[in-house]
C-alpha cells in the first residue's frame, strides 16, 4: 500500500490530474487515506471477532454454519474455470441460448429443474431464475401475476394479502402500482380463507393477485394454500407463495406437500402458480439470493405479453426476466446445494431444527412459561415469547415487535431456531433467560 508521502511523490502529473478541479474539501479526502485505510484495518479486525458470535444469532432465518469444505472445493473448481475472476452475465432466459458466452445458464436451468422436481413440478413443465434475493423472487411472482391477470382480463388485478406478510410484499405493491385488500388473519396468524373469499365477493371487478406466506415472518404460521384455492374458484386469479424460510427445509420432511405444486388427490390441479424461496436462509448459502419456480405455460403466456412491449432485438430473445443482466457466479455456485450429498445434509438438518425447536418450546413452557412461549403449529421452527431484557435482545440479536394479543398490546421477541442453533446455543440462551429472571426479582 503506497503511503502518503509515496503517493505525493509518485508522479506530479499524476498528483495533478488527480486534484484538477478539487475542492479543497476534496484535497483533504486524498490526504487521508492512511487514516481511512487503518479504519478499515480496524474493521476487518472487528468482523474476525465477532465471527466466533455468529452461532448466538437467534432472532433472523439466517443458517449461520459455515458450508462445508466440498462446497469451497466446488468453488475453486469454479474459479479455475475462470467463473468469479472476470466478467460473467446471465442476462435473458436461462432456458434460451445466449448471445454472450460467458455465462452459467446450463448450471441455472439444472437447479431449476431438480428443485422444479422438489416442489412437485411436471419436469416437462418447468420454467424458473435464481435471483438475487426472495424478495426479487417475489417481486418476479407478483410482476408475472399482473401482467397475466391484466392480459386475460384487461383489468388490473387487486392485491390480496395478510398484515402478517412480509413488509417486502407492501413495498413490491407500491412497486407494481396495485391497489391492496388486506385478508384477516386466523388466530394463529395465517390467512382467513373466510375472509379472502368475502373480500374477493367485495371486488367482483378485479382479477385477484394472491400472495400466501409459506412461514410467516414473525409468528410462522402457514397460508392455507388449498382452502386459498377454494375460495379462489370462479374468479380469475394468480396465486404465488412467498416460501422463503419454510420453502426451504419443508420439501424434506413429512409436511413437504405444504409447498408441493400439485395437489395430492388430484396431480392434474395446480395448487399455486409459482414459488419464491431463499437461498442464504435455510440453505446457508454465504450470500443472498433467491429461487424463483413456475410453469412454462405460465412463463410462455406471460413472456407473450412481455414482449409486446418489449423486445430486445439486442440479445436476441425476449428474457422474460425483470433485471436484464444477473448474477452469474451465485447459480454455479448454488449448483453444489442441489448435489445429492448436499440434498443429505439438508434432510438433516430439516429433522434437527424441527427437534430443537420442540426442545426449546418444552424447555421455555416449563421453566419460563410467564414469557408466553408459542409456537402456532408443527411444521414451524420460530417460537414467539414476551421481550426479555435488552441485554438479551442484543446479544442473541433477537427481531421484536409490538403485537396485540388477547386484546393486550405488548412487546415481543422470537427465535427462529436455524441449523447452527443446537442444544449448546439453546441452552446458553436459556441460561441468560434464568439470570435475566433472577434479576428481575
Amino acid at each position: 500500500m503506497l503511503t502518503r508521502r509515496q503517493f505525493l511523490g509518485y508522479s506530479g502529473a499524476g498528483i495533478l490530474a488527480a486534484t484538477a478541479g478539487c475542492s479543497p474539501q476534496n484535497i483533504n479526502w486524498l490526504l487521508n487515506q492512511e487514516e481511512a485505510s487503518s479504519n478499515i484495518n480496524l474493521s476487518l479486525a472487528d468482523k474476525a471477532r465477532i465471527r466466533k458470535q455468529k452461532n448466538l444469532l437467534l432472532g433472523y432465518p439466517i443458517n449461520m454454519n459455515t458450508p462445508s469444505e466440498d462446497f469451497f472445493a466446488w468453488r475453486q473448481q469454479l474459479l479455475d474455470a475462470g467463473i468469479n475472476t472476470f466478467s460473467y452475465n446471465n442476462v435473458g432466459n436461462p432456458f434460451k441460448d445466449s448471445t454472450i458466452p460467458f455465462n452459467t445458464h446450463d448450471f441455472e436451468r439444472e437447479i431449476i429443474l431438480r428443485f422444479g422436481k422438489i416442489y412437485g413440478f411436471p419436469p416437462a413443465n418447468t420454467w424458473g431464475f435464481l435471483s438475487n434475493s426472495g424478495t426479487d423472487s417475489n417481486m418476479h411472482g407478483m410482476y408475472m401475476g399482473r401482467t397475466v391477470l391484466k392480459g386475460r382480463t384487461g383489468v388490473l388485478p387487486k392485491a390480496y394479502f395478510t398484515k402478517e406478510a412480509h413488509y417486502s410484499i407492501q413495498i413490491l405493491r407500491d412497486l407494481l402500482g396495485l391497489e391492496t385488500v388486506f385478508v384477516e388473519t386466523l388466530p394463529d396468524g395465517g390467512m382467513d380463507p373466510n375472509d379472502l373469499r368475502q373480500k374477493l365477493a367485495d371486488n367482483p371487478s378485479h382479477p385477484a393477485l394472491v400472495v400466501a406466506t409459506i412461514g410467516t415472518t414473525f409468528k410462522g404460521a402457514i397460508d392455507q394454500v388449498d382452502r386459498i384455492q377454494e375460495a379462489l374458484k370462479g374468479y380469475t386469479s394468480y396465486l404465488h407463495l412467498d416460501a422463503a424460510l419454510f420453502g426451504g427445509y419443508l420439501p424434506f420432511t413429512s409436511h413437504a406437500g405444504e409447498v408441493t405444486y400439485q395437489s395430492k388427490s388430484n396431480p392434474a390441479l395446480a395448487r399455486y402458480d409459482s414459488i419464491a424461496v431463499s437461498c442464504h436462509k435455510f440453505f446457508g448459502f454465504p450470500s443472498p439470493a433467491g429461487l424463483f419456480i413456475t410453469t412454462k405455460s405460465n412463463f410462455d403466456e406471460f413472456n407473450g405479453l412481455f414482449s409486446q412491449i418489449h423486445n430486445p432485438e439486442y440479445i436476441h430473445h425476449v428474457p422474460g426476466t425483470i433485471t436484464c443482466s444477473r448474477d452469474a457466479v451465485k447459480p454455479a455456485e448454488f449448483y453444489f446445494f442441489s448435489s445429492p450429498s448436499a440434498m443429505d445434509k439438508l434432510a438433516e438438518d430439516s429433522k434437527s431444527i424441527l427437534q430443537n425447536t420442540v426442545y426449546l418450546l418444552e424447555q421455555m413452557q416449563a421453566h419460563f412459561s410467564y414469557l408466553q412461549p408459542t409456537r402456532v403449529n408443527d411444521l414451524s421452527n420460530t417460537i414467539f415469547f414476551r421481550k426479555p431484557s435488552d441485554r438479551i435482545v442484543k446479544k442473541y440479536s433477537l427481531a421484536t415487535m409490538h403485537l396485540e394479543i388477547n386484546h393486550q398490546k405488548q412487546d415481543y421477541a422470537h427465535v427462529v431456531v436455524m441449523p447452527h442453533a443446537d442444544r449448546q446455543v439453546l441452552t446458553e440462551f436459556m441460561n441468560d433467560l434464568d439470570k435475566d429472571s433472577v434479576a428481575r426479582l
